[in-house]
């Protein structure tokens, strides 16, 4: 990494179920009749809990002495200001990695799984015990790094937002939102106005996500992007056939300068990145959004 600063470690964390539960009802009594009542024990819960107190600390002691330290909650992630000799270590399951790295550009980002073989393992794939050896080959820059593709909305407006996984466009509550979809791509450029409930645009990332899971349901899905792959697939959900809206453009793939345009004809669409629906784009009618490939905006730390 260059610059004249000492490297700055910043821990991105999301609350533990058992810190939701406290905060909710008060006190562990009542957190366990809550639970009780449902058929679940508080200590699986509080044994989660530990697990990823104590990634946190085995993060916090590898940190050397000398550097800089900063810590930042999952939902604090739109306010904090990332700068560019930050270390982000994101301590949780893989969907923390994809939940900050639509606000960086560039930085390496370390994931650190607080339990091995509960989550995938595809984004935050170190463990605690190798950071000490971890965090100074990043600094150092000789750690190895993965660029990961990412998918970009950008509203005629010059407003902008990325993601990791996908970009979900079309109404705030799911319901349904009628615009004009435009394919381009092989010099083929093709229209058709939809009624849906919305559209969701993946990487290779997210392919193994919600776009895998309305895939599944479509016998000739085409097939998704590798992760690091500059391609896109694309899928619109639930299309409604009548005399003014179309199903004939439903699914796709968009490789290297492809793009996917939707033009708002109704009022409510909003366009959201890996599931944060509060830090989104609102699309007025007549408005449009054009969703491409971004450059590699994360680099993601191997072990």
């Amino acid at each position: 990494m260059s610059g004249t600063l000492t490297p700055r470690v910043v821990v991105v964390r999301r609350r533990s179920e058992l810190e939701e539960l406290l905060a909710r009802h008060g006190t562990r009594a009542a957190a366990q009749w809550y639970l009780r009542a449902r058929g679940r024990d508080l200590a699986e819960v509080v044994d989660r809990h530990e697990a990823l107190q104590t990634a946190l600390t085995a993060v916090g002691a590898a940190v050397p002495a000398d550097w800089r330290r900063g810590t930042v909650d999952r939902d604090d992630l739109p306010r904090f200001l990332f700068g560019p000799e930050d270390v982000i270590v994101a301590v949780g399951p893989d969907g923390l990695v994809a939940n900050v790295a639509k606000y960086l550009t560039g930085q390496p980002v370390v994931g650190v799984d607080p339990e091995p073989g509960r989550n995938a393992g595809v984004l935050v794939r170190c463990t605690g015990d190798q950071m000490a050896a971890l965090l100074p080959a990043v600094a150092a820059g000789t750690a190895p790094l993965r660029h990961r593709a990412m998918v970009r909305a950008t509203l005629d407006d010059g407003q902008e937002l990325v993601g990791l996984n996908e970009v979900y466009v079309g109404h705030a509550s799911h319901q349904s939102a009628r615009y004009l979809l435009d394919v381009g791509g092989d010099g083929r450029p093709r229209q058709e106005r939809q009624s849906s409930s919305g559209v969701v645009v993946g990487t290779g990332t997210g392919a193994t996500g919600w776009c895998a899971s309305i895939a599944r349901d479509r016998s000739a899905a085409v097939p998704p992007p590798a992760p690091q792959e500059p391609a896109l697939c694309w899928y619109v959900r639930e299309a409604w056939p009548s005399p003014v809206t179309g199903v004939e453009l439903v699914a796709g793939r968009l490789d290297g300068t492809d793009a996917l345009e939707l033009t708002a004809e109704s009022d409510g669409l909003v366009a959201f990145a890996d599931g944060l629906e509060a830090d989104r784009l609102t699309l007025r009618w007549g408005q449009r959004v054009r969703l491409d490939v971004a450059p590699g905006r994360l680099a993601l730390v191997e072990p």
